[in-house]
């Protein structure tokens, strides 16, 4: 293994020019059988639905060359097909090289926190800097065992990332989306980078099944043998046609799972308001 990932030292130093605890908290769950909802007219619109993303470089958009947020101009054209929504506001609060821990604390920050408190839905991109700090600080050294011990103190602080939105605004939607491997279509044969990133995922979509408004969309599969090229010429994070393919995933996610509540929730308030 450490012979298949000398092939990965320039990427993961790469990252570096990109580098800048408590108990589960679960949502209450919610007995949505007594409540029954109007039929939403045709005519209907509802406010605007605030979005904040946050987290690392595939949120600020670093890979896109209209330089307009990655996934995000993408997605917003998608959502605002929907019946019943008008408009979506998008606040990006992503950091290149941002991990985990970075995150954390960014979320304590009043800024975020005044974003967060009205949002009607987070989408989270964190993750891929955790692993490939893994493996610039042991790439000599490098053992699964090693990941499987970082696993844990990542899955910690995503706990935390969760239990710090939730703190701030229980009504808000999460959405966490997984992490990829870039290198797959350059190095098919290391097997071991694609374990990784599965376990992590596969930990990360754990945690948030705990919740009850939140929801994993992981995007690993599309990065696999791609019939066309979905990365940047950094040979890391997406080009335009892999950020437009991952907004597509969000969506397919948000309109069978959120989005329904989110208008119903509209036209409930502003029947209140009339």
């Amino acid at each position: 293994m450490k012979k298949v990932f000398t092939l990965l030292i320039l990427s993961a130093f790469f990252l570096s020019s990109c580098s800048q605890s408590n108990r589960l908290e679960l949502h209450k769950e919610r007995t949505a059988s007594a409540v029954v909802y109007e039929e939403i007219p045709d005519d209907f619109v509802p406010k605007e639905i605030k979005i904040i993303s946050a987290g690392d470089s595939l949120t600020e958009g670093v890979g896109d060359s209209t330089n307009t947020g990655g996934y995000l101009p993408y997605l917003r054209t998608l959502l605002e097909e929907e019946k019943g929504i008008k408009e979506v506001d998008f606040y990006n609060f992503g950091v290149k090289g941002n991990r985990a821990p970075q995150l954390l604390n960014r979320l304590q920050t009043e800024d975020m926190k005044e974003s967060l408190s009205t949002a009607d839905l987070v989408i989270l991109t964190i993750g891929g800097n955790d692993i490939m700090k893994v493996v610039k600080d042991n790439i000599t050294n490098l053992e699964l065992s090693i990941f499987e011990k970082e696993k844990v103190v990542y899955i910690k602080n995503l706990i935390e990332i969760m239990n710090s939105i939730i703190r701030v605004n229980p009504e808000a939607y999460i959405v966490l989306v997984g992490v990829y491997n870039p290198f797959s279509q350059w190095f098919s044969d290391v097997k071991e980078l694609d374990k990784i990133v599965s376990d992590w995922n596969a930990a990360s979509q754990g945690v948030v099944s705990n919740y009850s408004n939140a929801y994993f969309v992981g995007i690993e599969d599309l990065f696999i043998n791609p019939t066309e090229s979905l990365l940047h010429t950094d040979n890391f994070h997406p080009n335009d046609k892999g950020y437009e393919l991952i907004a597509e995933r969000l969506n397919e996610t948000l309109e069978e799972r959120t989005l329904p509540d989110l208008v119903k929730k509209a036209y409930m308030v502003s029947k209140e308001e009339n």
